[in-house]
């Protein structure tokens, strides 16, 4: 290991051990502090936009200056209106059972990509913060200025509001050594990685929580119902915004038989090339390398620039170059991800063949990433969606816009995960949200142990007045006596009660004929077994009912007792009631 790979080592460890002593500070701000300083980073960077993608340009000699500000516009203005509302601190949810807190997850480790330097730079820093964590970024070498210089506008915009200066970091000797070491510190919280498959396969194996994304090679298919000059401008602003930097951009053009001519025409119409079966041979040629991997050199590049890198003549103001492609794999070059306007043509035979064609695309090099299609048949567009191994399926739109969400009612995101398809850990674009953890407080709803059941009789919530115990006792001893001596049917049988017999007393057996005619009197109002009386209440509500469901006790009721229909439903069903 060289002296510039332990420097960038000790770089890194630095710069994690400071943010995660910021994230102390940070990790207790408030809402509106949090939302002044983003709102305070979103202003700097849609304000510097032009210059930071004049910056991208000129470093890394990808894509084109007026789209670079486009994409820094978006990733400033677009994703912070879209995420300013969002709830990141203290209670984020709530019902009666639940709460759900947020918590800040510490220190991100943000690994920064050279085809999308400063928007994704603006991106992350913005969302981080946000979500109340410190960051710090890693930059691709071949853009680590660029980099830098956007890190340095929203950290200054960002400390004028009160943000802690070490909250957000940008190493300045980015090396893998150094890259690996953020990744792996102990003070890491979670990485977001953006980058080749190597770097994002790296991050998955440091055995910290990590969002990594795969490559696209983005399948549009264009069936027989749609709009052919708008699914081909589409199609070309797609592939051509920014020379195809995005990984969402187009790659390959899928064509329904029916059409297949229309669309053709559209295509020369609107400034597509298409090569000669010898030029597209040449042009694969300088599309991969020697071991069948994508050509950096004709990354972010123009149409005239890979036409004249490969010895080949095309019309002037030519805006993409296409070829007739017969198969998808590694002798197939024009099949793979191509990241610049250049596009392989297939022509197939109705929607089942143009999803089988765009799976098989998918499958060689774009694994859950996205697939496009233009069609006027919704059934037709949710039908080849479920057939796509992709976490974002763009109906009539470019894919390149469409996925971030610039165009589509997606979360606006620079990074697009690919879900279990492409080996990542989310297929979700990719938010705040996801830089939170979630704490719930639950209480309980559904009771597992219950109050043991005291058999008693339950009290009437409006007790009225009624005879002393001594005057009840005497006139039901005198009933029972009576009923002993006389044969008559003219007593009624008690209704069953709940509680203990008692034993009645002694009394004479010539009990006088009144007593009967008091006895049928209380007889409305109470209910009489073996010397135990019940009185019968005037309003029951559901709260009663389980308060004797729970001491196993019955309620006793007239004809002309009000309950609620909450009440009557639940004693019904558990035969509390016993009616008088």
């Amino acid at each position: 290991m060289g002296e510039k790979d332990l420097l960038a080592q000790q770089e890194a460890r630095d710069a994690v051990e400071a943010a995660y002593r910021a994230f102390s500070v940070v990790s207790g701000y408030d809402q509106a502090t949090v939302d002044r300083i983003c709102g305070a980073m979103a202003g700097a960077g849609l304000r510097e936009a032009a210059r930071l993608g004049s910056l991208a340009t000129e470093e890394t000699g990808f894509g084109r200056e007026e789209d670079k500000k486009e994409k820094n516009r978006f990733a400033a203005e677009d994703v912070w209106n879209y995420f300013k509302g969002l709830k990141t601190v203290g209670i984020v949810g709530e019902t009666e059972g639940v709460v759900e807190i947020a918590s800040p997850r510490g220190v991100v480790a943000a690994i920064i990509p050279s085809t999308n330097p400063t928007s994704t730079a603006i991106f992350k820093i913005i969302i981080a913060i946000k979500s109340r964590n410190t960051i710090v970024l890693s930059p691709h070498p071949s853009a680590a200025k660029c980099i830098a210089e956007t890190t340095r506008v929203l950290r200054d915009a960002a400390i004028t509001e009160g943000l802690e200066p070490d909250a957000i970091n940008c190493l300045s000797k980015p090396t893998i050594d150094g890259t690996e070491e953020l990744m792996k510190h102990r003070r890491t919280a979670v990485i977001l990685a953006t980058g080749g498959i190597g770097l994002v396969r790296a991050a998955y194996s440091s055995g910290k929580p990590a969002f990594g994304v795969g490559p696209g090679n983005v399948p549009a298919f264009v069936e027989r119902s749609a709009n052919v000059e708008k699914a081909v401008r589409d199609i070309l602003t797609g592939t051509c915004f920014d020379n195809g930097t995005i990984c969402a951009s187009e790659q390959s053009v899928v064509v329904d038989a029916a059409v297949a001519g229309r669309v053709r025409e559209q295509f020369k119409a609107q400034g597509g090339y298409f090569l000669p079966k010898e030029d597209a041979e040449k042009i694969g040629r300088i599309l991969v390398t020697a071991e069948r991997t994508l050509n950096p050199a004709i990354v972010g590049r123009s149409a005239s620039h890979i036409a004249q890198l490969a010895g080949v003549s095309i019309p002037e103001g030519t805006r993409c170059l296409l070829a007739d492609c017969e198969g998808v794999g590694r002798e197939h070059p024009w099949s793979i991800e191509k990241l610049s306007p250049t596009l392989a043509f297939f022509a197939v035979d109705g929607l089942n063949e143009g999803a089988a064609r765009c799976r098989e695309i998918l499958q060689f090099g774009g694994m859950g990433h996205t697939a496009g299609m233009h069609t006027e048949d919704r059934a037709a567009a949710v039908e080849f969606g479920s057939k796509m191994p992709a976490s974002r399926v763009i109906i009539n739109s470019p894919t390149t816009h469409g996925a971030i969400g610039l165009s589509t009612d997606l979360p606006p995101s620079m990074t697009l995960g690919c879900g279990s398809w492409g080996g990542n850990v989310t297929s979700d674009n990719i938010s705040p949200l996801h830089l939170l953890d979630i704490k719930r407080v639950a209480f309980e709803t559904k009771p597992v142990n219950k109050m043991a059941k005291e058999p008693q009789a339950v009290q009437s919530p409006t007790p009225r007045k009624r005879p002393s115990r001594e005057d009840i006792a005497a006139l039901v001893d005198s009933f029972l006596s009576t009923k002993l001596i006389e044969d008559s049917d003219e007593s009624a049988s008690p209704a069953s009660v709940s509680g203990p017999p008692s034993p009645a007393p002694m009394v004479s057996e010539a009990a006088p004929s009144p007593v009967k005619t008091i006895i049928h009197e209380l007889r409305p109002q109470s209910l009489t077994e073996n010397g135990a009386v019940h009185e019968p209440v005037d309003f029951v509500s559901e709260n009663d009912v389980r308060d004797a469901i729970v001491k196993g006790v019955k309620i006793y009721i007239t004809a002309k007792t009000i309950l609620t229909p909450s009440a009557r439903d639940l004693g019904e069903e558990k035969e509390i009631f016993a009616r008088i």
